[in-house]
């Protein structure tokens, strides 16, 4: 067991960096002369092009993204006037039915006719979505 011992090249021995000059690292500790890079601070960022104007500023810079914008996914009436008498239509009956997707927040819109009366619920309504399903018989509730 004592003869046991890793294959040659299998282990390094660690680095005794500023352990003086038998160590090999002495005197810079491995860092070099002279410039920022000798001293213990804080290296440049990342975005730093040793002064030249950098990527992030010579490309143009286009677009917008709306962080308050609401993403939903949209069912019409036509598809609504489709499921069965369900009673009350929730995003959970209309996701039963295949209507949905995602998880997003549901709007439902006017497009298709509307015959009977539905109580529908979601978290949105487009203004003949709502007149159309009131105007049926029905009734809508909007949903936080």
């Amino acid at each position: 067991m004592q003869d046991i011992r890793p294959r040659k090249g299998a282990t390094k021995k660690r680095k005794r960096v500023g352990c003086g000059i038998g160590s090999g690292h002495g005197k810079t500790s491995t860092r070099g002369h002279k410039g920022a890079g000798q001293h213990s601070a804080p290296a440049k960022d990342a975005r730093f092009e040793g002064g030249q104007m950098p990527f992030y500023r010579r490309i143009p810079k286009r677009g917008f993204r709306n962080y308050t914008r609401v993403e939903y996914e949209p069912v019409n009436l036509d598809r609504l006037a489709a499921m069965p008498d369900a009673g009350k239509i929730t995003p959970k009956e209309m996701k039963q039915a295949g209507l949905l997707s995602s998880n997003l927040p549901v709007k439902v819109l006017g497009s298709g006719e509307l015959a009977k009366a539905l109580q529908v619920a979601a978290h949105a309504f487009s203004k003949s979505a709502k007149e159309k399903i009131e105007k049926a018989g029905g009734s809508v509730e909007i949903l936080k």
